[in-house]
């Protein structure tokens, strides 16, 4: 009898006729085998109380994850209740075999607050050195992409040459997480992260798979040594810096992010102390301000030769200093950097951020070059 439905049962008829038609039905099929596991599973549907739901949310909260370590968290028991109060509604509505749902009056784990991990400048550059010398191509192109439109893991993965428009700057998205098609801007960056995998005219861009990506995120990770990052923190991060441009209101970045609920918008965006300072001063010495945030220290390669000594800014293609000692190279290479960055202002050309070259260079040869400092000490900081 359908009466004697179980969750087990349940479960799975849900599986089969619900969660199939699901955008997410990997992921809730994942929760599905999860729940089914639990000793509440052999219960009938009509037996299971509101008790029996809430023992289980206690349950699921003091276990431990077997691949983090961590105890299980309050945003995945939510999604299981979630889940379960959906079947009950099914079960109740549609298939008659239950007169209640018990999971509706149950106390849900509270919500915990919004992640607020940026990505740290020199991680920033870690990651993208490490991605452009991966052997796959592929890895540095979906990095910068995350970084510069904010685009989510699946959409990358599914993007398609055929959608792409080198020509207006735009990847059209016609299928993404909420539902609706998206219109995604390319900045020159992601134009040019696209361009050194050889355009096509048809198929997908990548070859990754969702795991497949998650592999090689976490390799990285524990190769950089760096902790607590998710790929999708990439986005919070883009999203973030689209609102500290000072350019875009809520809408526009809404448009571009493609989040339907301002609510959640707020949560993605920590935008820094300083670049609120700087607001906050308005356009009080604009100008000045223009030139000085240029003057900071450059990283740069000291080369030692039979005939002297080179220093190579690595941010830039053609700025080196040489001389018959440390000291002449050194002041040879400072002046070479401050006509640089004053050519570059005068003549409104990009400046590079310190620290962006993605060639492999031995750290231990490297030092931070500063513009206008001149006590040598100063000059020979190592990274």
């Amino acid at each position: 009898m359908s009466s004697d439905l179980t969750l087990s049962e349940g479960l799975q008829r849900y599986r089969e006729k619900v969660s199939i038609l699901k955008k997410g039905y990997v992921q809730e099929s994942y929760r599905i085998d999860q729940i089914g596991r639990c000793s509440l599973a052999q219960k009938r549907l009509h037996e299971i109380a509101s008790p029996d739901i809430a023992a289980y949310r206690d349950q699921r909260l003091i276990q431990v994850n077997p691949r983090t370590g961590k105890t299980i968290s309050a945003a995945t028991v939510r999604l299981e209740m979630s889940l379960l109060s959906n079947l009950f509604d099914v079960a109740r509505i549609e298939w008659g075999v239950t007169e209640l749902n018990p999971v509706a009056n149950v106390r849900k784990p509270k919500s915990p607050p919004g992640r607020d991990r940026r990505l740290l400048p020199r991680e920033e550059r870690k990651i993208l050195r490490h991605c452009h010398q991966y052997p796959n191509p592929e890895l540095y192109s979906i990095v910068v992409l995350a970084l510069e439109t904010a685009m989510r893991q699946g959409e990358i993965l599914k993007l398609t040459w055929e959608h792409i428009n080198f020509k207006s700057g735009v990847a059209h998205l016609p299928e993404t997480k909420n539902g609706t098609k998206r219109d995604v801007p390319l900045s020159q960056k992601a134009r040019d992260a696209l361009v050194r995998l050889g355009p096509k005219t048809k198929g997908f861009v990548f070859s990754y798979t969702s795991n497949g990506l998650k592999s090689s995120w976490r390799y990285m990770l524990i190769r950089l040594e760096i902790e607590d990052l998710h790929f999708h923190d990439l986005r919070h991060e883009a999203c973030s810096k689209l609102f500290e441009l000072g350019t875009l209101d809520v809408m526009e970045v809404a448009a571009i992010s493609g989040h339907k609920s301002l609510s959640m918008l707020k949560r993605y965006t920590h935008l820094r102390a300083a670049r609120l300072v700087k607001k906050l001063e308005g356009n009080k010495h604009r100008g000045q301000q223009l030139i000085i945030k240029h003057l900071v220290p450059y990283p740069a390669r000291v080369i030692p030769s039979e005939t002297g000594v080179e220093i190579q800014l690595l941010d830039f293609d053609d700025v080196v200093g040489r001389g018959v000692c440390h000291e002449t190279a050194l002041q040879s290479a400072q002046d070479a950097l401050l006509r640089q960055l004053m050519l570059s202002i005068r003549d409104k050309r990009p400046i590079p951020q310190p620290d962006q070259y993605l060639d492999e260079v031995d750290e231990l040869d490297v030092i931070m070059l500063d513009p206008l400092v001149t006590n040598d000490s100063m000059l020979w900081s190592v990274v």
